[in-house]
């Protein structure tokens, strides 16, 4: 008996993944549960188990290879005696794309698509990430299709090829390739152009990494589809913090850790409830309030910045929200976040960190119509009002930027939605 190994739905928003790299080969016995094949998404990093125990008949998609969900990865032989396939194996990798291919090259022309250079979809990967534009490219492989050897070559020309000279104010040259590529910048011609890069001793050029680039696009995405505004708020925290300082040792007892992010992420939740149009995401020609509140609260790690998610999180006590930080943050730091653990964020929170400062405004993570974004806690001198007198006292304050999608979230929703968390916040309006 045969079982087909396929793509799995590694999360919601997840539609594809790229073929990490292979921990079996054709004709090796695995047993169920064994891990098969590490899939790469841009979420997180997982490991396939194998459904059953058997032996690898056939692999059928390659290290680099980008594969739907559904998509057929392997197929495991039950039975004792398995045939292996005669199809090209992990162990050469270089031959194992050929007629796969030409099969795709062939369907894309039926579909009227003869206009786009043949190539894998692990072979554009590979020209995305060496800055090649296909279109530049000469196939030398089977049909004119392009291999990663004719992307290498095409790389390695356009590093070697000389400088072209600086254009000067009477001849305007053509725009470099790293000039903007959005449909705002394509609809004429600019007349700002930005300079080549010319290298000097000294200089490290890092290449992007996976994530660094899916990020990069991201940040991109964002930034060319919603036209965000940012509106602040200046939080006096002095009661929060007597709230704070009356139980976090109790907590730490419990092993918990209550942070000021977890009341920010408290306040938050009970002002998304009160403003549903800040728990949103738009549509093609209408929006959707969320029924779900989910946060997503932005972590460092050395791999660059992940937003692992809280779901439900406005069922969570105070006490609830900081334990959830908290393991988040640890599976983040340890690389065993999910991609689940990653998925269906409706609204995102970002804290400075240890080494914060005053405020700054974020971008806002799709699909999502809203992110905030929390200073650095600061001792000032504030004033207050006692006894019908105005007096000078040393509190706590925090600087919050809230960023908004404007085309569903209007000036007076989003202020008053910023209101609601500074005013719960400087109400210590909590129960622990």
């Amino acid at each position: 008996m045969s079982t087909k190994v396929t793509m799995p739905q590694l999360g919601e928003s997840v539609v594809e993944g790229t073929i990490g790299k292979w921990l079996v080969n054709e004709g090796d016995r695995v047993e169920k549960d064994q891990p098969i094949v590490e899939i790469l998404t841009d979420k997180a990093d997982s490991e396939i188990p194998s459904p059953v125990a058997g032996v690898i008949t056939k692999i059928a998609a390659q290290v680099d290879e980008i594969v739907e969900v559904g998509g057929l990865l392997c197929e495991i032989s039950e039975g004792a005696g398995a045939e292996v396939s005669s199809g090209p194996s992990t162990k050469e990798p270089s031959e194992a794309p050929q007629e796969k291919e030409s099969a795709g090259a062939e369907k894309a022309a039926s579909e009227g698509e003869q206009s786009a250079p043949p190539a894998s979809p692990a072979v554009r990967q590979f020209a995305r990430e060496s800055g090649v534009d296909l279109e530049n490219v000469k196939g030398t492989g089977a049909s004119g299709r392009i291999t990663k050897d004719d992307v290498k070559r095409a790389a390695d020309d356009a590093k070697s090829a000389p400088k072209a000279p600086a254009a000067s104010s009477s001849a305007p040259s053509s725009a470099p390739a790293s000039a903007p590529s959005s449909p705002a910048a394509s609809a004429r011609k600019s007349a700002f152009r930005v300079p080549p890069y010319r290298p000097s001793p000294g200089d490290e050029v890092v290449p992007f990494t996976r994530r660094r680039r899916i990020f990069a696009d991201h940040m991109v995405y964002s930034k060319e589809t919603s036209p965000d505004v940012a509106t602040y708020a200046e939080c006096d925290l002095h009661k929060t913090a007597q709230l704070r300082d009356r139980y976090k040792d109790q907590y730490k007892k419990e092993g918990v850790s209550l942070s000021f992010l977890s009341f920010v992420l408290a306040a938050t939740t009970r002002a998304l409830r009160e403003f549903p149009e800040l728990n949103s995401r738009v549509l093609d020609d209408a929006y959707v309030k969320l029924r779900d509140v989910n946060l997503g609260v932005a972590v460092d790690t050395p791999e660059g910045l992940v937003v692992p998610v809280i779901k439900n999180a406005d069922e969570l006590t105070v006490r609830g929200l900081a334990r959830a930080v908290a393991d988040l943050a640890e599976k983040a730091r340890t690389g065993k976040l999910t991609p689940d653990d990653l998925a269906n964020k409706t609204f995102t929170v970002s804290n400075p960190g240890r080494r914060g400062n005053l405020v700054g405004a974020a971008i806002i993570s799709q699909p999502n119509v809203g992110i905030l974004r929390i200073g650095m806690i600061k001792k000032r001198v504030v004033v207050i009002e006692e006894d019908g007198q105005d007096l000078m006292a040393i509190h706590p304050v925090m600087m919050m930027a809230l960023t908004y999608d404007h085309r569903i979230i209007d000036g007076v929703h989003a202020n008053g939605f910023l209101y609601r968390i500074t005013e719960i916040l400087e109400e210590g309006d909590f129960e622990l």
